[in-house]
């Protein structure tokens, strides 16, 4: 089984002023597709604490996929991406490019993501957007693809020819 860990980057919810809605659709979506989540963390849009707590989760080889939720947007408290690209050893540009092209068919507010995606160690980094709608849209378009991608990098699998 796969584990997953999900971080919410969300200053009100870090104090406690606002359920944190997007962790929980996470949850749901990746256990339905047998994945065990070992970690869940409510951070507040802190670039150091968030990218120091992936590290920690991709060193200690927690889990195997990332997930993180919230901080994609304009807002200048918005720094998921910059503190996931802090730490990151490999980009994965197709990832977040596939939920953005996806997403546009919904919305064309989708072009304001600046989701990122990347590779640390044997851990798989993936910013999903912050609002519960959109990150099940998004996780349930890439979802299936992710266990092949995890499975290559880890070493699991070979390759990715069929």
């Amino acid at each position: 089984m796969k584990r997953v860990s999900i971080i919410t980057s969300s200053d009100t919810g870090y104090r406690g002023e606002r359920e944190d809605l997007s962790g929980p659709a996470i949850r749901e979506i990746v256990e339905k597709n047998g994945y065990e989540v070992v970690a869940e963390d409510v951070l507040p849009d802190d670039r150091k604490m968030l990218s120091e707590r992936m590290a920690e989760i991709a060193d200690s080889g927690t889990a195997e996929l990332i997930l993180t939720t919230g901080g994609t947007g304009f807002s200048p408290r918005d720094i998921t991406p910059e503190a996931t690209e802090d730490i990151i050893d490999r980009r994965v540009p197709g990832i977040p490019e596939a939920m953005r092209a996806y997403s546009m068919t919904i919305t064309k507010r989708a072009m304001l993501s600046r989701s990122t995606a990347g590779i640390r160690k044997k851990t798989l980094i993936i910013n999903l957007p912050g609002s519960p709608k959109a990150v099940k849209e998004s996780l349930e378009y890439i979802i299936d693809a992710l266990g092949h991608g995890i499975e290559i990098m880890t070493g699991e699998a070979g390759n990715c020819a069929r």
